[in-house]
Parts: C-alpha cells; sequence; structure tokens
C-alpha cells in the first residue's frame, strides 16, 4: 500500500488536456512535447504547494488526491490561471468523498463520479462536485444545476468555478425528449419564438391550433433547445391516452419520477415540462396554473386544440407553414424535386404539416401531378359549415383522401382499431379486431400508425377520424364489447401470473398490466355504460394489484366503489369486488368501511361455499377488525383464513397469512408467540427467492426486536431489509421500511434523521394514496419519543428537509445512520 496516499475524507482533482490531438498536429510532436512538459510543470507545482499526491497520470491526464477539499480547489484555480494563456487548455474536475484505501489505490463510486465529473467539462474550466461545495460553501462558485452522469442512476448537482459561460457540458442530458427518426424541416423562428419567451419569464406558454399543424414537433424542438437551460431538466409527458383530468398531476409526476407530492417534488428546481395533447383532458388547466404559482421556477410549455384559458398563460398559435418551408417539407418526405405541381399541392393541401406527410407517404406510387389531381375534387366537396374552422375541414379532408385511398380491407381495419386506447400488441388486434400482419403493415406504412416497442399506435388525430369512420361502420358497440371482453380474459389470464409474482417478488406481470392501463380504462369505461354490471365487478377487482401497486389506489377505490353500486346481487364477483375495495380502504383509516366490506364479501362466500373467496374475506377482515383496535378478534380470523389457504395449495397467501397472523399477535401484546412465525414466514420468503417478502419481514423484526427491547439486534435487520429494498420496484414497501428504520435509528441517537425518514414516509404517501394505519401508529410512537428530545425549530428543519428527499436518498440516509 501507497504510504503517502491521504486516507479518510478525500478530495480528487481529474484533469485532461482538451483538443490534444489537434495541439500535436497544429505545433507537431517537438511543439507540442515542449507544451506538454510545461503543462505537467505547473500542475505538479500547483498540487505538491496544496499538499495533493499524484495517485496516477496517463498522457497528458492527471489523477492527485488531498488530504483537503480548499487545498484541491486552490490548486485548480492556480492551473486554471497559469494555464489561461498558453496553448494548453485543461479541463478538470473536484470531488470529495471518502473511498477505500487498497494496496492497489483508490477504489470506490466516488473515484468514478470524479472522473465523470472531470470528463465533462471543457478546457479552462473547472467543475466541482456538490459533496466538495457542501463542504467549502459556494462563493465563487456557480451553480450549473444537475447532471447525468454515465453509471450513475441519480442526477448530480455540477458546480463551476468562476462565472465564465462555457459551452453545455457534456454529460448524459437529464430529459426523456423523444428523438423524431425524421427530419426537422421549417419553423426555425418559431423554435426561437417559443424558446424566447420560456426564457424571457413566460411560465406558462401554450401551442394551439388544429390538428395536424405541428404543435408537437414544434415544441419538442423548442424543447430540445432549451436542455441546457434548464438545471433540474426538460421532460415530454404524453397525455393523449388519457381522458379524466384528475389523473393528469399523476401522469406528470410518473413521468418526473415524484417521490413526494407533484408540487413539493419540483420546489424550485428549474424545470421545463412539455404536456403534449392536453385539449381532451384541459379541465385540468387550473391545477396546472396552480403547480406553476406553486413552483417559481417551473415552466410549462403544452400543445393543445384549444387555449386552457387560466391566468398566466401565454398562447401561441401554431399556424400553416409559409410556401417555402411546406414545399421543403414535402420534397423531403417524397424524396422528389419541388417544381409547380408540388408547390400546388402543398397550397391545396393549406401547408398544414400533418396533410403534407400523408400525401408525401403514397408518393412512391402517385406522382405530385396525380395526389394532386385526386385530392383538388375531394378538397371541393368536404367543407365544413360557417362556422367550422377552415384548417380543420382542410386536415378532415387531407385525412379522408388518405383514407379513401386505402383497400377496403384497410378502411375496415383503420376504423377498427380506433376502439384500442394507447395502442395495442398484435395479438390484441389480431383478437378484437380481426387484423392481419400485411394490414397492419400497410397502414404502418402509409403513416396511419405507427409501430414501437411491439405496439401499435395511431396519433390521436387520425384516431378521432378512425373513431368517427368506427361510428359509421355500425360496428362500435360491437367492438368495444369485443374489446372490454379481451381486456377482462387478459385480466383473467394475468391473475394466476400476478399470484405467482406475488410469491416470488417479481414485477414482470405488474409491468404488462401498467402498459395496457388506457385499454383497462377504456374497457371499464364501456361496461360501466353497459348492463353487464357482473362484469364490471369482476374487472375492477381483477386489477386490485394494478390499483395497489403501481400507485393508482385512488382510481382504483373509485373504480370499485362505482362497480359495486351497480349491482347488489350475492354473487362470487361482488365477494372479490368488496374484498379489493376493502384492500383499498386499508390505505386510510376507515377502518369502520374496510370492516363493512369485508363482513359482506365473507357472508356471500360463506353462502357459495366459496373457499378461496372465504379465506380472501377472512384475511380482510382480520385486517379491518384489528386496525379497528380489536386484535384479539383479528387473530382467529387470520388463523382461519391461513388455515384455508394451506388447505387450497396457495404458496404466496401462505406466506403473507403467516406474517399478518404475526402481525397480530405483536399488536395483541403476544410479543413471545409473533416472533416464530415472522421467522417462519422470512423462511418462506427466502425459500421461494422472493426477496419483497424478504425485505418486508427482516424491517418487522427489526421493528420487533426494538418491542422486545433487543435493541443491538435491530440495526442489523433493518440495514439487511434496507439494502434489499433498494434493488425492489415495490414503492409502498420501500416507504415502509423507512418508519422501521426510523424506529431503530431512534435508539442509536439519531433523531433529526429519524424525523426526515418519516416526513419522507409522509411525503410518499400521500402520493401514493394513503398511509397504513398501523404504520401512522408506529410512527407515532416513534415521534413520541422525539419530540420531547428535539426542539421544535430543529425538528421542523428536519421535516422540512425530509419532505424533499427521494425514496432512494433516503434508504441512503437511513443505511448511513445504521453503520
Amino acid at each position: 500500500m501507497r504510504r503517502d496516499l491521504p486516507s479518510g475524507r478525500i478530495t480528487f482533482l481529474f484533469t485532461d488536456v482538451e483538443g490534444s490531438t489537434k495541439l500535436l498536429h497544429e505545433r507537431g510532436p517537438a511543439g507540442y512535447a515542449e507544451a506538454l512538459a510545461g503543462h505537467r510543470r505547473i500542475v505538479r507545482e500547483a498540487f505538491g504547494a496544496q499538499g495533493g499526491v499524484e495517485v496516477d497520470t496517463q498522457g497528458d491526464a492527471f489523477f492527485v488526491a488531498f488530504p483537503t477539499e480548499d487545498g484541491a480547489l486552490a490548486a485548480a484555480r492556480a492551473i486554471r490561471d497559469a494555464l489561461r494563456e498558453g496553448p494548453i487548455h485543461v479541463r478538470m474536475g473536484l470531488h470529495t468523498g471518502t473511498p477505500l484505501l487498497t494496496d492497489e489505490g483508490y477504489v470506490g463510486s466516488d473515484v468514478h463520479r470524479a472522473a465523470r465529473i472531470g470528463a465533462a467539462g471543457h478546457g479552462g474550466q473547472v467543475l466541482v462536485s456538490a459533496a466538495t461545495v457542501a463542504l467549502i460553501g459556494s462563493d465563487g462558485l456557480r451553480d450549473l444545476g444537475e447532471h447525468r452522469l454515465k453509471d450513475f442512476d441519480e442526477p448530480t448537482p455540477i458546480y463551476q468555478l468562476g462565472d465564465e459561460r462555457f459551452p453545455p457540458l457534456k454529460t448524459i442530458s437529464n430529459t426523456n425528449l423523444p428523438h423524431p427518426a425524421s427530419s426537422f424541416v421549417g419553423r426555425d423562428a418559431e423554435v426561437g419564438q417559443v424558446a424566447a419567451l420560456l426564457l424571457d419569464g413566460a411560465r406558462l406558454v401554450t401551442l394551439t391550433g388544429p390538428g395536424g399543424s405541428g404543435k408537437t414537433r414544434l415544441a419538442l424542438e423548442a424543447a430540445a433547445t432549451l436542455v441546457p437551460d434548464f438545471k433540474a431538466g426538460v421532460f415530454w409527458v404524453g397525455l393523449a391516452a388519457l381522458r379524466d383530468p384528475t389523473l393528469v398531476t399523476e401522469t406528470i409526476g410518473q413521468t418526473i419520477g415524484a417521490k413526494t407530492g407533484l408540487a413539493e417534488h419540483i420546489g424550485e428546481r428549474e424545470m421545463l415540462l412539455l404536456l403534449d395533447n392536453l385539449e381532451q383532458v384541459v379541465e385540468a388547466a387550473p391545477e396546472l396554473a396552480a403547480l406553476v404559482e406553486a413552483c417559481p421556477l417551473l415552466r410549462l410549455l403544452i400543445t393543445s386544440r384549444e387555449r386552457l384559458r387560466v391566468r398566466g398563460e401565454v398562447e401561441l398559435a401554431v399556424l400553416p407553414l409559409p410556401d417555402p418551408e411546406a414545399v421543403a417539407l414535402f420534397c423531403a418526405r417524397a424524396g422528389v424535386e419541388p417544381d409547380e405541381a408540388v408547390r400546388q399541392l402543398c397550397r391545396a393541401l393549406d401547408n398544414l404539416p400533418l396533410a403534407l406527410e400523408l400525401a408525401a407517404a403514397r408518393a412512391s406510387v402517385l406522382s405530385p401531378r396525380q395526389l394532386l389531381e385526386r385530392l383538388s375534387g375531394r378538397l371541393d366537396l368536404l367543407k365544413g359549415g360557417r362556422d367550422a374552422d377552415p384548417r380543420q375541414q382542410t386536415l378532415r379532408a387531407t385525412i379522408e383522401w388518405s383514407h379513401e385511398l386505402l383497400a377496403s380491407d384497410e378502411q375496415r381495419l383503420f376504423a377498427r382499431l380506433a376502439v384500442f386506447a394507447g395502442g395495442c400488441t398484435l395479438q390484441a388486434a389480431e383478437t378484437v379486431v380481426d387484423a392481419d400482419v400485411d394490414t397492419m403493415q400497410s397502414l404502418v406504412d402509409q403513416s396511419l400508425v405507427r409501430f414501437a416497442e411491439e405496439r401499435y399506435l395511431m396519433l390521436e388525430t387520425i384516431r378521432e377520424y378512425a373513431l368517427e369512420r368506427l361510428a359509421e361502420s355500425g360496428e362500435a358497440d360491437a367492438l368495444r364489447r369485443r374489446h372490454a371482453e379481451h381486456f377482462l380474459a387478459v385480466a383473467e389470464e394475468q391473475e394466476p401470473h400476478l399470484r405467482d409474482e406475488e410469491l416470488r417478488g417479481g414485477r414482470e406481470w405488474l409491468d404488462r398490466q401498467e402498459r395496457e392501463l388506457d385499454n383497462f380504462r377504456a374497457a371499464l369505461d364501456f361496461l360501466e355504460a353497459s348492463p353487464d354490471t357482473q362484469v364490471v365487478l369482476r374487472m375492477a377487482a381483477l386489477l386490485t394489484a394494478l390499483w395497489s401497486n403501481n400507485g393508482h389506489v385512488d382510481e382504483g377505490r373509485r373504480r370499485l366503489e362505482r362497480a359495486l353500486d351497480l349491482d347488489p346481487l350475492p354473487t362470487p364477483a361482488r365477494a372479490k369486488a368488496l374484498n379489493a375495495a376493502a384492500e383499498m380502504a386499508s390505505f386510510s383509516d376507515e377502518t369502520a368501511g374496510e370492516q363493512a366490506l369485508a363482513a359482506e364479501a365473507l357472508e356471500i362466500s360463506q353462502r357459495l361455499g366459496d373457499r378461496r373467496g372465504i379465506a380472501e374475506s377472512l384475511f380482510a377482515l382480520g385486517v379491518a377488525v384489528g386496525e379497528g383496535g380489536d386484535w384479539a378478534g383479528a387473530r382467529p380470523l387470520f388463523d382461519d383464513s391461513l388455515r384455508l389457504y394451506r388447505d387450497l395449495g396457495d404458496e404466496a397467501r401462505v406466506l403473507w397469512g403467516t406474517r399478518a397472523l404475526a402481525w397480530a399477535h405483536a399488536e395483541f401484546g403476544d410479543l413471545e408467540g409473533a416472533r416464530p412465525l415472522y421467522e417462519d414466514a422470512l423462511r418462506q420468503a427466502r425459500s421461494a427467492g422472493n426477496r419483497l417478502g424478504e425485505s418486508v419481514l427482516l424491517g418487522s423484526l427489526s421493528w420487533l426486536a426494538v418491542r422486545e427491547g433487543r435493541i443491538q439486534d435491530a440495526p442489523a435487520l433493518i440495514k439487511e431489509s434496507l439494502r434489499l429494498t433498494q434493488d425492489l420496484p415495490d414503492r409502498i414497501e420501500e416507504a415502509i421500511r423507512l418508519c422501521h428504520a426510523a424506529r431503530a435509528i431512534v435508539e442509536t441517537g439519531s433523531l433529526e434523521t429519524a424525523v426526515r425518514l418519516i416526513s419522507c414516509y409522509q411525503a410518499l404517501s400521500e402520493e401514493l394514496g394513503g398511509s397504513y394505519p398501523w404504520v401512522t401508529r408506529m410512527n407515532d410512537e416513534t415521534l413520541l419519543l422525539i419530540r420531547d428530545r428535539v426542539g421544535d425549530s430543529d425538528f421542523a428543519e428536519a421535516w422540512e428537509r425530509g419532505q424533499k428527499l427521494t425514496a432512494e436518498e433516503a434508504v441512503e440516509l437511513a443505511l448511513e445512520a445504521l453503520d
């Protein structure tokens, strides 16, 4: 081991010469060698003067370790200033951490983070990590915002020494903007206008215009130019498939990874959100205006066919393309040279981008002149009323013309595909609308359907036209019924796989359900308006795992309430829906309502002799009775439920039933009886390879250890639970583990950390739709132990800081406190 290398808290400096190859060509080998030698001398003198130790050098790059962060910054400043006027310009990056020092040198993520930060800059630029800034202060440093670095999942705040302007950092952009496959033609002035509005103070900009006018593409191009200007990122949120305005902010939160409430997550971050296709959920506009007011550095760029009509809105109408740009777009897409026929065709299409795209799709079989001849008559015939928007009528005529060029089987499939919301798989299209691959391919080739990630999708404008054709066909009701029946069958097919995932702790089938969420919603909407009330009950209940595990608790509660109101008959479907509704109610403190739901379900299942239904109802009733305060009454309910699950051979429910029985014993005060049950459930989880169950039960055992006074056992248990949680996608259970950690951490004396963890849980539970009452009780007990030992101002500050934590940050904080 090198004895000269500092240990403990280290600040790393990485340097690298910018444009070394170009410099070599310009100065020749001898001149470059001389300049490089001078550069090395300056670098070594600077870091040597500050106690820096050279860890490694490769070519013209240095890796240096400093025992102090101030010394590292001073050395970087000296290097930058000394080389400012010379031929060599060096980019530098600093980061502070506590790496492992081995015989081979330093090991750990801090080394990699420092190297990535150093590589992100430009010649003459010194970049500093937030970890270093936290120790030295931000005086003389410029905040460059959050950036994504290769091999690191979370955004990294980066600062720059001095105020000099450099090009954007060479990092992974903090954005999810789609990258269109085709080139962007025209609208350069509009791109600049949109960008200028957002940079000059406009907080909410709405691009309005008819379908097909190019609103989305213009918004994407403008947003792409603004990525370097928004430190916390630029994000696209597609809303075309939504029909429920209450889901708009939820969809935004899921897109940007909000772990707390949406406004709390955004806070004072500099962020741009592109909300695409808002017109069908425009009732959400007031909520969006309120979001902008609550988040002072947030900007919204919205595409909609109509204005939002809210305070602070700046509207920008997206007009047809000017003649030269329309011709350029058509020629680029069709692969033809501009001539008079092309110019006339573009004008006949009102220079609307979508109309030009559709026309260009036929250019492989028809010349521009032939296209013009076929189009002109239809445009004369297809005119709207006196009060109709002429651009919308023109676009309708354009799509009508493209539609009529389809063969009859293509037209039929085109209309039928509109029954799907949010796209579909080939198998769904084959089953519901009798699609075949060749006809689907033809629609894709003609730009009427898109294919991506094994799903077929329609642009919403085109889908609206297809819906009209579907209504005219007389097949709409029959196809919507087939659609609903198909997705009911899909949900039924997925149920045993979801049950297996419940045992194994997987996510594949839940993710499949999430991809079809909009189709499930459309199916339920249709069924709710039909006389098939029993089918509504079945389907709403089959989606319980989706509602409860994927952050859709509020929607699931509403769906189940509506379904139960439709049909009071005591059927298996009603019993299952009642149990599902009881599970949704368990996220709140409505224990009386939860108990009534489960009791009715049990009565129906007993009358029908449905053993699985009885087991599920007993379990749900046990939760409700226990949470109502009667744990003595809950224990036999859990015991009977567990016995039935064993008879049924349902390993997943035996695992969770054992855990529930242990929970009831613990809540009743029988801690000795609870521990072997928890340990038995833990063995079952490990035997099944269920890492989620293992994490849950380790958390429960840590809580039990605290209750039994075995304080020394709790930290190891909850640390193992938290480490498992880091690799799992279940956000609800991840949040609950924070509460178990907080309870254990109180015993170590890290009281403010415990407050931050409970605060983070509170924010997460609000986002996910509610909190289990037992978790609330545990948190209340933990906070009661804290309040008398932490001053009001310190408590308030810790609570506020916790509200801003992501779940991942909270887990890391807990692990640090438990070490």
